[in-house]
């Protein structure tokens, strides 16, 4: 099965629409000799409009189609008759995305929720009619003004994943298969690193219908701060996360040392951002059907002192308190 293209950086083209031209007109009915002004003001244009969406994960529509156009208005009429306003270009976005302005590399805003939107090219304004310019000494004006321009702008847009939690590991932790035994996600899962090329969200369901949001990155290494391997531009994912689950091979099944790999993966993080080791957080100690498990896991609480809670994805050992700790975690005080 092909899988679907992830985007989560791109830039778009937005034009808003040109306002309509106002009108001059003179009003013209059966006896009335001279009809006064009635010329119509123009409509506005339609806006570029960004709306935050929960359904949308990605930002590959805009990928496949960056330029983005509203309607233009219409011109007034006489009667005094309004014109049309242009059509609104509304544009859905996953929550998490940054929207910047290209040329001067200006944040100007962040969607956050769901529905919360942004106006990021504003449609130029009607002209007036000339029945704005009627006066005691000016009983015939002809003057009226056109529609202003719609604002064109290059944006670029940055999408962070928000997740309530954000897993994160070193190729071949595991993680793949923890985010499928926890969540109704089914993400790629093999024996190999690098399996996960794309950050993937899934949400673990509780019996209280109490939920949380999981987002499972590309494996870290060594360097992945400065962008070596799948490197920086996925550690932002983690960065709106409220919690971190760091997922560690306690049986070193590709001969590495879940200490080194623990120590390892705090110096990354503190590395991309020295918030994120703060962060609340839990180690787990995945894999711990394998017999080095064991033996490693003794070890790893004597040298660091802290004392993960170990799983098996194999079998499910551990999974249902790991269950039940991150519902601790979906109570307000949490």
């Amino acid at each position: 099965m092909k899988t679907r293209k992830f985007v989560d950086h791109v830039t778009v083209f937005a034009t808003a629409g040109n306002g309509g031209n106002g009108s001059s007109s003179f009003r013209r009915e059966k006896f009335v000799a001279r009809g006064g002004p009635d010329g119509g003001d123009g409509g506005r244009g339609g806006h570029i409009i960004l709306r935050g969406d929960n359904d949308t994960d990605s930002l590959i529509g805009l990928y496949f189609a960056p330029i983005l156009r509203a309607g233009h208005g219409g011109a007034g009429s006489g009667q005094k008759m309004h014109g049309r306003n242009g059509l609104d270009k509304v544009i859905k976005i996953p929550c998490g995305t940054e929207i910047w302005e290209q040329e001067t590399d200006t944040l100007i805003g962040d969607i956050t929720t769901h529905g919360q939107e942004l106006i990021v090219a504003r449609g130029g304004k009607g002209g007036i009619g000339n029945v704005h310019f009627k006066s005691s000494t000016h009983q015939a004006p002809t003057e009226r003004t056109e529609g202003e321009l719609g604002q064109d702008m290059t944006l670029r847009l940055e999408l962070k994943i928000m997740a309530d939690i954000g897993l994160v590991g070193f190729p071949n932790a595991g993680k793949s298969s923890l985010l499928t035994v926890l969540s109704d996600a089914h993400p790629k899962v093999a024996a190999y690193p690098f399996t996960t090329l794309n950050p993937v969200l899934g949400t673990v369901l509780f019996e209280d219908y109490t939920k949380l949001r999981i987002a499972d990155i590309p494996g870290i290494i060594k360097g992945a701060h400065e962008g070596i391997g799948l490197g920086d531009a996925f550690l932002r994912h983690i960065e709106r996360s409220r919690f971190l689950l760091l997922v560690l091979d306690m049986a070193g099944v590709d001969t590495r040392d879940p200490v080194d790999d623990y120590r390892n993966l705090i110096n990354e993080l503190t590395l991309y951002d020295a918030e994120l080791p703060e962060r609340p957080h839990l180690v787990v100690a995945n894999k711990m059907d394998l017999p080095e498990a064991a033996d490693n896991l003794a070890e790893f609480i004597k040298e660091t002192g802290i004392t993960p809670l170990p799983v098996s994805t194999l079998d499910g050992n551990g999974i249902d308190e790991l269950k039940i700790g991150l519902h601790a975690l979906c109570r307000p005080d949490a």
